[in-house]
Parts: C-alpha cells; sequence; structure tokens
C-alpha cells in the first residue's frame, strides 16, 4: 500500500516502497562516468572589474567608505580576498608547509583535529548547596556533557567560611568543610571525566580540599584531570587588591605546581582567564595581549623559584570570552596559538610544551536583559567561532545569567547547542575548518602581529604587575569601553530588542533570589555537625603543622589539615596571611548595553511609580509612502526607552482644512512631551515653517520637537528658527535624546 506525506505547503507526495529503491540503484550502479566539465567559457573577471562592478551597484556612494569596515581591534575588513589578484590577494600567506599538531600549532593543537579529541563540553554548575551542584554535575553527564565544571561562590574564593560569607552562594557553591567538598564530589567518575573548578588568587586550598576529599573516597588522585587554577594578576586587576601578598600567591602557586606534577600530573593549577578584560571591554586583540602578560609573568616568577619550563607549561590553562565578531573571534584564537608558541619558544620550551590548553566561553560582555532570549542567538554565534578556532574545552552559558542562574530549560538549551555542533553539524570532522580560507588566513596574520605587538607594550612596561600599577591597560580597555558605548549611542553598533528594534510587549525573565539567611543556616549547622564529631587535639596540630609547612610539605600539610576537620577559613587564614599591600586601579565589570537598560527600568520605575510616560506624537504629513520610512525608524528609535508613541495614518489637505492645521490641532488634543515631524526632505522646505510654530503653539510648554532626518547645513537654522528642537536620524545620539526626554519628564535628576 502507499505511504504518502505532505509538504509544508499541504502538497501530496508519495512515498517510495523498499522494492522501488531497490531498482533504482541497480538501474544506478556502474553509472558513475560522467562527461567532463570545462569552465572555460567562463572568463574570470579581474579584481578592477569586480570594483567598476560594485561601484555601479553602489550609484555614486564611496567605494572605500561603503565597502570596508573597520573592527574594534584596529583591522580592516576588505570586501573580497583573494588568491592572486588584488590588493588583498592571499597567495604568499596560505599555510602550505604547517600541518595541524605541529610547528607553531596555527592549525591546531592535534594532528587529527576533534575527530579523536572533541572538546569538551564543560557546562558550569553553580547551585549553593553543595549536594545541589553534586545533582546537577551528575545530571549534565547524564545529558551530555563531558567535563565536570564546578563554579565556587564568592566566600570560597576568598577563603572564607560560610559563617563569615555576606552572601553564600551568590556566584556558584558553597564550600567550607573536607564535608561539603566530599557531598560536591560524592558519586562522580573523576577516573575518567575531567574536572574544571577557578580558584581564585591561589590553587592552594581547594586543591587541598579535593584531594583529600578524593582521598577520603578512596579514589586515584593521580587520575585526576583538569583544572584547579589560580589567576593572582586577574584578581588583583579585577578587584583593585588581593587578599594575600603576590608573593604568596606565587610560593603557594609554585607548592601547587610541584604537588601535582608529582601526584596529579593531568591537573592543572594555573588558569590564565581573560574573564576580567573581557568584562571591562577590551577588544580582542587587547583581551589576548593581556592574558599572555599574565601567563608570562607567572612563567618568570615561577623560573625564580626552580621550576622548569616543562613543569610550568603543563600547569597553565588559558581561557577567553569569545566575542561577537565572528571571524576576529576565529582568527584570534588562530593567532593566539602562533603567539603563544613563538613566546613558548622564547623560553627554550620543547615544541611539545608550545600548544595552549584553551577553555572558552560567549562572553558575558555582550549579553542583555531585555530581549534576553535573544542572547541564545549570540551565544550560538560564538560557540561556532569558537569551535572553527579550536579550543579544548567550551562552556556555553545559559541565555538567562544575565538575570539569574540557569534553570533546567536555558541549562538544557546551552548544552545541547554544543552537542548539536558535535553531532548534527559534524563540527568533529573537519581539521582546522577554517584553513586555507583567504580572507581568516589574512586575518589571523594580521592578528597574530596586533596581539605580539600589544604584548610587547606589556614586556616594554617592565611585565603585567608594572603595567598594572601604571594602569596602561586600564587606560587602553576603558578607551575601548568609551567607544563601544558612544556607538551603541549613536547606533553604529546593533544590540538587538535593546538600543534596537525594541520589543515593547515584553515580560522581562524573573530573577529567583535565593533565601540567604536560610541558606547560611543549612550550611552552617552542617558544618557544626561535622566538627562535632572531629578530634579538637587533631585539627589544633594540624594547623601548626601547616603553619610551619615548607613549600615542598604545603599542599599535603593543608590536605591533612582539611582532613583533621580545619575550615577552608583556618587553612586560608593561615596559608594567606598579610593582605597585599599593592594597589592598583580596579577594570569594573561591564555589559555592552547596560545603560541602555538602566534608562528602560527608570522608565518603568517611573511608570509604575507615577502611571505616567513620555508621550509623543507623531506629525506625519501627508499619505503613508510619504511618511512611513522616517515614522517607523522615529516610532523604533524612541521606543527603545519604552516611551508611548502615538501612531497615525497622516494628514493632508482636504476641503475643510489644510493637513498642517489638521496635525496642530490634534496635537491640541493630548498633553504629549514630545512631536516628531515626519515626511520627506523635498517636502520639508515647504511644510517645517509653517507646520512648526503651529505645533509648538499646540504642545504643552516644554515639549520638544523633533524633525525626523539629517538636514542640510543650509536648512538646520530655518528649521530651529521655525521651533524645532533637535533632529532623529542615524546621525543623533540615541541615549543622550532619550535622557534628555526622561529628564525633562521628571524621570531622573
Amino acid at each position: 500500500m502507499d505511504e504518502t506525506a505532505k509538504t509544508a505547503g499541504g502538497q501530496e507526495i508519495r512515498q517510495l516502497t523498499d522494492q522501488e529503491l531497490e531498482e533504482i540503484l541497480k538501474k544506478s550502479e556502474g553509472k558513475t562516468d560522467f562527461p567532463p566539465v570545462s569552465f572555460d567559457e567562463f572568463t574570470p573577471p579581474s579584481y578592477d572589474e569586480w570594483v567598476d562592478a560594485c561601484c555601479a551597484l553602489l550609484k555614486g556612494r564611496p567605494f572605500d567608505k561603503v565597502m570596508y569596515t573597520r573592527t574594534y581591534e584596529g583591522i580592516t575588513f576588505s570586501p573580497i580576498y583573494t588568491w592572486k589578484t588584488g590588493p588583498d590577494a592571499q597567495e604568499k600567506i596560505l599555510p602550505r608547509d604547517e600541518y595541524p599538531g605541529m610547528g607553531n600549532f596555527l592549525r591546531g593543537q592535534t594532528a587529527c583535529g576533534y575527530e579523536k579529541h572533541p572538546w569538551g563540553i564543560a557546562q558550569v554548575c553553580d547551585e549553593t548547596l553543595p549536594a545541589d551542584s553534586n545533582e546537577l554535575l551528575k545530571h549534565e553527564i547524564d545529558r551530555g556533557s563531558t567535563v565536570y565544571h564546578v563554579r565556587v561562590d564568592s566566600a570560597t574564593l576568598d577563603g572564607v567560611d560560610v559563617t563569615d560569607a555576606e552572601k553564600p552562594g551568590d556566584t556558584g557553591v558553597s564550600l567550607t568543610t573536607l564535608e561539603d567538598m566530599h557531598t560536591l564530589l560524592s558519586g562522580l567518575d573523576l577516573a575518567h571525566i575531567p574536572f574544571m573548578m577557578y580558584a581564585g588568587v591561589s590553587p592552594l586550598a581547594l586543591l587541598a580540599l579535593t584531594a583529600a576529599a578524593v582521598r577520603a573516597q578512596g579514589g586515584d588522585i593521580r587520575a585526576l584531570e583538569g583544572v584547579i587554577g589560580a589567576n593572582p594578576l586577574a584578581e588583583l586587576a579585577a578587584h583593585g587588591r588581593n587578599r594575600m601578598p603576590l608573593e604568596k600567591s606565587y610560593e603557594e602557586m609554585a607548592a601547587c605546581i610541584r604537588w601535582t606534577r608529582k601526584h596529579a600530573p593531568e591537573l592543572r593549577t594555573v588558569m590564565v582567564s581573560s574573564d576580567v578584560f573581557s568584562l571591562g571591554g577590551a577588544q580582542a586583540v587587547q583581551e589576548t595581549a593581556y592574558t599572555f602578560g599574565m601567563a608570562v609573568e607567572y612563567i618568570r616568577e615561577m623560573q625564580k623559584r626552580g621550576l622548569s619550563i616543562h613543569d610550568i607549561a603543563r600547569s597553565l590553562y588559558f581561557g577567553f570570552n569569545i566575542g561577537a565578531n565572528f571571524y576576529i573571534e576565529i582568527a584570534r584564537l588562530r593567532a593566539a596559538r602562533v603567539v603563544w608558541a613563538q613566546i613558548m619558544e622564547a623560553f627554550g620550551a620543547d615544541e611539545e610544551d608550545r600548544a595552549m590548553k584553551i577553555h572558552a566561553r560567549p562572553a558575558f560582555f555582550t549579553k542583555t536583559i531585555f530581549d534576553a532570549g535573544v542572547n541564545m542567538l549570540r551565544n550560538t554565534t560564538e560557540a561556532f567561532s569558537a569551535v572553527v578556532g579550536g579550543v579544548d574545552t567550551y562552556e556555553n552559558s545559559p541565555y538567562d545569567d544575565t538575570v539569574r542562574k540557569g534553570d533546567e530549560f536555558s541549562r538544557r538549551i546551552a548544552r545541547n547547542l554544543q552537542i548539536m555542533l558535535q553531532e548534527e553539524f559534524g563540527m568533529l570532522r573537519p581539521i582546522d575548518p577554517a584553513g586555507g580560507s583567504w580572507a581568516i588566513e589574512a586575518l589571523t596574520k594580521e592578528m597574530a602581529e596586533k596581539i605580539w605587538q600589544e604584548f610587547q607594550c606589556i614586556e616594554g612596561r617592565g611585565g603585567m604587575t608594572k603595567a598594572l600599577m601604571e594602569g596602561y591597560p586600564q587606560k587602553e580597555i576603558a578607551r575601548v569601553l568609551a567607544e563601544r558605548f558612544r556607538n551603541l549611542d549613536l547606533r553604529r553598533d546593533s544590540a538587538v530588542g535593546n538600543n534596537m528594534y525594541p520589543n515593547m510587549a515584553e515580560e522581562l525573565i524573573r530573577p529567583r533570589p535565593e533565601d540567604t539567611e536560610a541558606l547560611r543556616k543549612q550550611l552552617a549547622e552542617s558544618m557544626q555537625a561535622y566538627r562535632k564529631d572531629q578530634d579538637m587535639t587533631e585539627r589544633v596540630s594540624a594547623l601548626h603543622e601547616l603553619r610551619q609547612a615548607k613549600e615542598d610539605g604545603l599542599v599535603d600539610s593543608a590536605v591533612r589539615a582539611f582532613s583533621a576537620g580545619a575550615t577552608l577559613g583556618e587553612v586560608s587564614e593561615i596559608t594567606g596571611t598579610g593582605e597585599d599591600s599593592l594597589s592598583v586601579e580596579a577594570i569594573a565589570p561591564h555589559r555592552w548595553t547596560e545603560r541602555y537598560e538602566a534608562l528602560r527600568f527608570d522608565t518603568e520605575a517611573y511608570k509604575e511609580k507615577t502611571g505616567q510616560n513620555v508621550e509623543v506624537f507623531l506629525a506625519n504629513m501627508g499619505r503613508i509612502p510619504q511618511h512611513k520610512a522616517r515614522a517607523d525608524f522615529s516610532t523604533s528609535f524612541l521606543q527603545v526607552g519604552e516611551f508611548n508613541v502615538h501612531l497615525n495614518e497622516g494628514f493632508q489637505d482636504d476641503e475643510t482644512m489644510s493637513g498642517i492645521d489638521k496635525c496642530a490641532k490634534a496635537a491640541a488634543e493630548f498633553p504629549y512631551d514630545a512631536a516628531v515631524i515626519c515626511s520627506t526632505d523635498a517636502t520639508y522646505p515647504d511644510i517645517v515653517p509653517e507646520l512648526a510654530p503651529k505645533l509648538k503653539a499646540a504642545l504643552p510648554e516644554g515639549a520638544v520637537l523633533f524633525l525626523a532626518g539629517a538636514a542640510p547645513k543650509e536648512l538646520e537654522e530655518i528649521y530651529r528658527a521655525a521651533g524645532v528642537d533637535e533632529f532623529i536620524s542615524v546621525r543623533a545620539n540615541c541615549y543622550e535624546i532619550l535622557r534628555m526626554l526622561q529628564k525633562k519628564k521628571g524621570m531622573i535628576e
């Protein structure tokens, strides 16, 4: 019996039976000789011919201004990249003599790419209670993650017990005792699945706590793979001052490297993450170069303490934030491998030790609170850039993490994106998928040169610590941040749902605030119950031993202290004594849309308090085709502030009244805060001089009159003299105009 299926248009399609399919296949067997295909009839166009064709389509607009795009990194995208012809010919730079897994690692860290070594799916687990995070870790692995990735809270990073924590669980799991870590790791397959945890200024406490828990559970510490890593210079840059002197951090870093090389050789303890720079607004060159600046400082400090470059290299794990510029991010990761290989070669590292271990995540800087669903799309392009560029592990953030910790839905979407890239999109198969791309090879070369140049700026200042003390990275990042904000204000950059295309009917994602006091009480009771059964004498003895421990016995002494019942706070107080006297200007965290979000929150707060809003009248003149384009533009422009824009179909002359008088009469029927004249450049000279004064007279005192479009210089003064206050156009500063209207309304001071 025939089976049928329907297309989306409702047409029925008969499905072939198995017998019919077999007959078709038999007929096709042996018919593989296809006639030769020749392209001789097509004449390849020259670069100049291509430019001439483009100029014809541009209709007078300048080719050099329209077709080239400059990025925040100072790189200019060409409109076309070619092999042998034109100014962007790439024949000489294609990596013909480079192979994956060797040389400068331009084409990847391994010879077989992801096919035998897929990137690790490292979805972060950040529930406050250790038991809840334990369940989440298992759930993630069951659903397709391949790395246990734990994020701890601020108190744990600072070495503070839960009883003294300001807000337990603010960013992740709260850990105070060996029992907490035992609960977190219970039932995890640490012998076969990598483990990741960021440790702040020093890896010592969390490394020792992990080792003590693994031993208590009868596990094999040597089987541990992954990273429990510290990044003291990043903490200094983020907070301005560390909880322990840098010298002490380096001593503990060296002790942890020595211990892991002996007891857990596949576990790395230095996590050189770029988070602080990315959150500050840095562009990709800065982020990469400053991260290398930190890493090189760590290498030198470890060498001072007698560690070999081999052991140091095997202890480094890099972390990058992947931004929104698709091609730049691919090129950045490829370039980073080249530059790092060059740096490690200068330190005398063997070829295998010049490869980077790279973890990446989508940049939090580019994520938004309004229209947060778009974050899924942003995450998708950023993840794809990371995979094509080449990473070892990747953490795809939940789309709602600008508002709250992820829930089952948002975590599932985030995780499944990576699984789809691996299993549905075939991203495990190509080795160096970007290799040979004329555009990406050119961008990779330019990115490598710029990263090296900026890295040399750090070196020229005496290294990263001195550069931070001088304020150089802070100043450079602040400059780029200001440029990003400026481009959002002028809408040269688009943040969908924020400075462009706002969703006026949006219901914001609601936070899920945790009961901090209840959590603190539960965790404190757990700590007290655990310590009831501990031998006080043994604990005191172990802490005394830790206080006396030298570098080579530091980790083992910390393990013993935790095993004897010591808390994180007690161990950290001994090992991390003395606040660092070094202070620098902190790099504050930002998101690119934070100012627009604040603007909208101010509107919402005023509406809730007073029931009022900024009311805008559209003075649409003439028939719909005459005013529609500018009316739509002005509506979207003003709705970014969540203002009420009153629409109409336009005002035209008739036998009873002129369109201008009709418009003025309509404007007087409601207490509008602003009005926008919308028509065409051709009609403005006739309309504006008469309409603007009448609108000013009809509107309440203090109301703002806009003209949609940018007036020519010779007409701007005429329009302003008639009563026009400001102009809404692609050149207008959207943020400043909306803030001005809020201030006039009394929403803000």
